[in-house]
């Protein structure tokens, strides 16, 4: 059969990039940086839109939709499926350079099809029929080229329901280290932000400061490591991973380079726990959850200065990120130089403070790694058994 035999896809409409704004005013406009590698839904980078909204391309729980534009060199999202969100709080609109799945009949199952779309063999051939050099593109037409054997709608329908039960037990997962990561943040801002720390009742404040607090950089509160220029040439298929900023936000996926070590000093090695910091493009700072690998430049290691918890220069690092976005040099991919860490300031407090916040805050971070960790092992679980379900190898 041929795609084109069940479905048609509809193209997405051209909003304005006038009323495109970066503020979560809960109207978001779902662009190809809002699929996984490997398919499915992110909410981590999304756009907003705050213009005249066309009734027709509003974008409803459950709808099919495929990424016809991807700008990476390894074109690693194009053609691939995800589902639109259930979400109180946003809106998603039907944006161009995505497109809308609709059945045209029931000759074969929705699911089976939606998981047929994040098979890695349907997203290369999709890959490999792409047009641009630069910005990848793909069209209806060439989605509905696309063949395959079916099995019977029985197989298609246990097949698509083992993959959901994955999916569905990563998305509560990951609802909860969302809960979590802004519990953490609420925390933060109540004792270092606001200063509503246990004992500021009785504290005197003395400029603008509470007695015995000071006012570092976020150059002091740690030290900073940047990557190894790993060039193109050093990419191999075997060893450790190479995190890049890609990994910081999708995690280590088929797609990631790899190198076996021989001239990388063993201080680049990145492992569970650690800080990362990006200085350019994403501005993104995390825990590192993933296997060991290779810190790639572009990113810091993160090491806590003496007396400075984890989790409070987390928390201190992302809270200035909007400092830092002033402070960022270059016009297509912005920087921080090392010296702008010296520019941006925060509330330390004494250790007695610091010592019963990082006691809450890495309790809470222990939950985020541990659900992050189970995250990895179901999606690696699915991923695995996706390609034995649909040859009918299992």
């Amino acid at each position: 059969m041929k795609l084109g035999d069940i479905i048609d896809i509809k193209h997405g409409f051209a909003f304005s990039g006038d009323h495109i704004i970066e503020e979560d005013n809960g109207v978001v406009l779902v662009t190809p940086g809002n699929f996984r590698i490997g398919g499915g839904f992110q909410e981590k980078k999304c756009k907003f839109f705050d213009g005249e909204i066309p009734q027709d391309y509003i974008l409803n729980e459950g709808d099919f939709i495929v990424t016809m534009t991807d700008l990476s060199k390894t074109i690693d999202t194009l053609g691939y499926s995800a589902l639109v969100p259930k979400s109180s709080s946003r809106m998603y609109l039907h944006n161009q350079r995505i497109g809308l799945v609709q059945f045209k009949n029931d000759s074969c199952d929705r699911g089976y099809i939606y998981w047929l779309m994040r098979t890695r063999g349907y997203q290369r051939t999709i890959a490999n029929t792409s047009t641009g050099s630069t910005v990848h593109h793909t069209s209806p037409t060439k989605i509905c080229d696309f063949e395959f054997n079916p099995p019977s709608h029985d197989v298609q329908r246990r097949i698509a329901e083992v993959l959901s039960r994955y999916d569905a037990l990563i998305e509560n997962y990951q609802r909860q280290i969302k809960l979590l990561e802004e519990a953490a943040q609420r925390l933060y801002k109540e004792w270092f932000v606001d200063l509503r720390f246990p004992g500021h009742q009785s504290t005197p404040i003395i400029n603008n400061l509470p007695q015995s607090w000071q006012k570092k950089s976020v150059s002091m509160l740690g030290e900073y490591l940047n990557g190894f220029a790993f060039k193109p040439s050093d990419w191999q298929e075997t060893g450790k991973p190479i995190i890049k900023i890609k990994e910081m936000g999708n995690g280590v996926t088929a797609e990631t380079p790899r190198n076996n070590g021989d001239r990388v000093p063993e201080k680049y090695l990145i492992k569970a726990g650690d800080l990362l910091f990006s200085w350019s493009a994403t501005l993104m700072v995390i825990v590192w959850t993933g296997e060991e690998g290779w810190l790639n430049q572009h990113l810091f290691k993160v090491t806590p200065a003496e007396g400075i918890g984890r989790e409070f220069l987390l928390q201190s690092i992302a809270n200035a990120i909007a400092e830092f976005s002033n402070l960022t040099t270059g016009s297509t991919m912005k920087h921080i130089q090392r010296n702008k860490l010296d520019q941006v300031f925060v509330n330390t407090p004494p250790p007695e403070i610091m010592e019963k916040y990082n006691n809450l805050a890495e309790s809470i971070r222990t939950q985020i790694i541990n659900k992050s960790v189970q995250i990895r092992n179901l999606s690696e679980a699915r991923d695995r058994l996706l390609p034995k379900l649909m040859s009918g190898e299992a």
